[in-house]
């Protein structure tokens, strides 16, 4: 689906904007946005309504709506909740074609509130209007001074023109990141706060900016995820544009997810699928505020190195120490320099460290021309995309500073492509010399080392995306019965789209499990079949290594007496009989429906301690083998998957086509299936396949509708 984002031209670039509950005073919610917009020289024109005033803060004042003059593109409006919706008819009918809402009593005021909301957004939908909120800060666009906002964030000054957006789901923290980039001079010229988000949501502002001429680099903070197609196509949008975004998705503990869904009325998706989906569309998720404003700073310059290699030159063995630990942490690449290279180096400074780190030592404060060659160096016989020259207070030594920025500037000059990245310890204007020769300036090395990174995750999300998207899977024919049903048919149900399983039988008698048994051949698995019984082992019901008609018998009474005494209400349907495989690695694979972005897949080692381990990668399905091969080679365990220690690398590519085809059966499923377990698959040596030999779908029986397949 493509959504209109330029719709919110009208919120960010009106040329007429209706103030509805204007205010003579300059600091009351009211009257801020007249005074921002007036002393920031708004190009448009003001209209302020209020029935007991003939003029606000020098502007003809109107009594109502119906008295505009023309047709206003934008509202502001700030009026008790009650008198919300006539107001919103009366814009309607003017013809208004966006309204900011500053008004609160709804949605987040719980179900009475709830129910004004729903009558709101169907007066909007009505008449087309864009609505940003309600109980929404507001919005404001530097470059053309509109400023539909009473943030008094503005009172300790107005934004650094510069190509950096923000948007938020909370108005306080939003303009908390406007000021704070405000105040490190960076160029946040475009805000947008969504408040309830009842239509206008942080997916519209991030495609709106995607498609703007002057936004270059995006920074969201979310608490939930609110219509979240929307949301994947901004941030489509904004990759194929060429545009980062760096997301602040909160919510990450119990407490703080409660916090969420208590502030702005919408439901926190499970963290890691947060996380999944993010990185998916080519977000970059931040924890802090530090980190966004770090990343968007060293963004601004437009420098995103795919394949990212970092040299770093430094004038300190423990700056050099620090800078690797935290590369290495990361996983940013720091090779080691050429052979040739290094003896080149020796021989110019023979107490230097020219491997990678380039240590030049502190002969570089005797000789700036050090600097230049070493930075020279790695940058042409080390072919590093990005370069962290460490120098700290010596680079903010007044002295010192022209000849270091004559050393450098000419190799800034020849490298534009080259991310160069400067630890400087240094008062604002020295920083800003260093700055306006083209570094990007850090005091840190650490923080240096995150943007860097960073960068590099951008580049190589920039180059994926230029490479063209996947083929479309092809969803299978997926028919869910009514009741969720048990081990036997939710293999067979998996077996139909191609999910292989194990030899094995459904019996319903002791003769049949013999007979099973001894057709499979020796030795075989036995475990209780009930739906309602979902971990089977838990309660004595699997048998093992079962190697004749005596023992499928024995084991047969046994499993039937293990659920009637662990679990009497279950429904028993009778005993699966499997063929033992033996000699492979135990893998997990499963589903879950995530409420926001729908079923999630999850590929790990399997067996009994995979939720104590914890080594799980997770994707939105659908998705095709070559994402599923990433995903399995992504683990931490993955080299028991390959051969560590001299073991048979296991059948990868088995093992990519099941989970590619347990994500199409997901997607194909509907919304009816809950989650599927399938644990554990056991992944045989070498191109032996690979075979699920249990599995749970769970579906839910309260939904109705049929489940589909293309």
């Amino acid at each position: 689906m493509a959504y209109d984002f330029s719709s919110l031209s009208k919120l960010l670039a009106p040329e007429t904007v209706a103030v509805v509950g204007a205010s003579a005073n300059p600091i009351r919610i009211g009257g801020r946005p007249i005074s921002s917009m007036l002393k920031a020289g708004f190009k448009g024109t003001i209209l302020p309504v209020n029935p007991n005033r003939d003029e606000i803060q020098g502007l003809p004042c109107y009594k109502s709506v119906a008295d505009l003059p023309g047709n206003p593109d934008s509202a502001i409006v700030a009026v008790p909740a009650v008198d919300v919706i006539p107001v919103i008819e009366e814009l309607g009918k003017k013809g208004c074609g966006c309204v900011t809402l500053f008004s609160a009593g709804f949605a987040e005021l719980g179900d009475q509130g709830r129910d004004l909301q729903v009558k709101l957004i169907e007066t909007v939908k009505r008449y087309g209007i864009r609505l940003l909120g309600p109980n929404t800060l507001g919005a404001f666009n530097a470059l053309n001074g509109y400023y539909g906002t009473f943030s008094s964030s503005l009172d300790s000054g107005y934004p650094i023109p510069g190509n950096i957006g923000i948007a938020s789901q909370s108005g306080a923290y939003g303009t908390h990141l406007f000021a704070v980039a405000r105040n490190r001079g960076l160029g946040a010229s475009v805000l947008v706060a969504t408040g309830n988000e009842a239509d206008i949501t942080v997916g519209d502002a991030i495609g709106w900016m995607a498609q703007s001429d002057e936004v270059e680099v995006i920074c969201a903070y979310l608490e939930g995820f609110n219509e979240p197609d929307r949301l994947l196509e901004a941030l489509e949008l904004a990759r194929e544009a060429r545009k980062p975004v760096f997301v602040m998705k909160v919510g990450r503990s119990t407490l703080g997810a409660a916090a969420a869904q208590s502030h702005t009325a919408t439901l926190t998706g499970d963290d890691a699928v947060a996380d999944a989906v993010l990185a998916e569309y080519g977000a970059i998720r931040v924890d802090q505020t530090e980190d966004m404003l770090d990343f968007a700073y060293c963004a601004h310059q437009r420098i995103y190195p795919s394949n990212n290699t970092m040299g770093f030159i430094t004038i300190s063995g423990g700056g050099g120490i620090v800078a690797s630990d935290e590369a290495e942490t990361l996983g940013l690449s720091m090779p080691p320099m050429p052979e040739d290279a290094q003896k080149e180096l020796k021989e110019l400074l023979p107490i230097s460290s020219p491997v990678n780190p380039l240590d030049a030592t502190a002969q570089a404060i005797n000789e700036p021309s050090l600097m230049e060659k070493f930075t020279r160096a790695a940058l042409d016989k080390g072919g590093y995309t990005s370069i962290c020259g460490f120098f700290t207070s010596v680079g903010g030594a007044p002295v010192l500073v022209p000849s270091v920025i004559e050393a450098l500037k000419p190799i800034r000059q020849e490298y534009p492509d080259r991310l160069m990245v400067l630890c400087v310890v240094a008062p604002p204007d020295i920083v800003k010399q260093y700055e306006e020769a083209g570094f990007l300036v850090f005091e840190d090395g650490s923080r240096a080392v995150r943007a860097i990174h960073a960068m590099g995750i951008v580049g190589d999300n920039f180059a994926a995306a230029a490479a063209g998207k996947a083929p479309q899977q092809a969803l299978p024919v997926v028919d869910l019965p009514k009741d969720t049903p048990d081990e036997f048919q939710s293999k067979a149900l998996l077996a139909a789209a191609g999910i292989a399983a194990a030899p094995e039988v459904a019996a319903k008698t002791k003769e049949e499990a013999v007979s099973a048994a001894e057709e499979i051949g020796f030795p075989v698995v036995m475990k209780v079949l009930s739906p309602d019984i979902l971990h089977k082992s838990e309660i004595g019901g699997v048998r093992l290594n079962i190697g004749s008609a005596e023992d499928v018998a024995v084991a047969y009474d046994a499993l039937l007496d293990a659920a009637k005494t662990h679990a009497p209400k279950a429904r028993v349907t009778g005993v699966l009989v499997a063929k033992q495989l033996d000699g492979g690695t135990e893998c997990f694979l499963g589903v879950n429906r995530d409420p926001a972005f729908g079923p999630v897949a999850a590929f790990g080692l399997g067996g009994i301690f995979v939720e104590i381990l914890n080594d799980v990668v997770i994707h939105r399905c659908p998705f095709d083998e070559a994402t599923a091969r990433k995903m399995i080679l992504s683990i931490k365990g993955s080299p028991i998957l390959t051969g560590a220690r001299g073991r048979e690398p296991v059948d990868i590519d088995a093992l990519a086509a099941m989970l590619s085809k347990l994500s199409a059966f997901a997607a194909a499923a509907g919304p009816r299936l809950k989650s599927i377990d399938i644990n554990p698959v056991m992944a045989m040596p070498g191109s032996g396949g690979a075979f699920m030999l249990d599995a749970v779908v769970e579906t839910d029986t309260g939904l109705e509708g049929d489940s589909h397949g293309d």
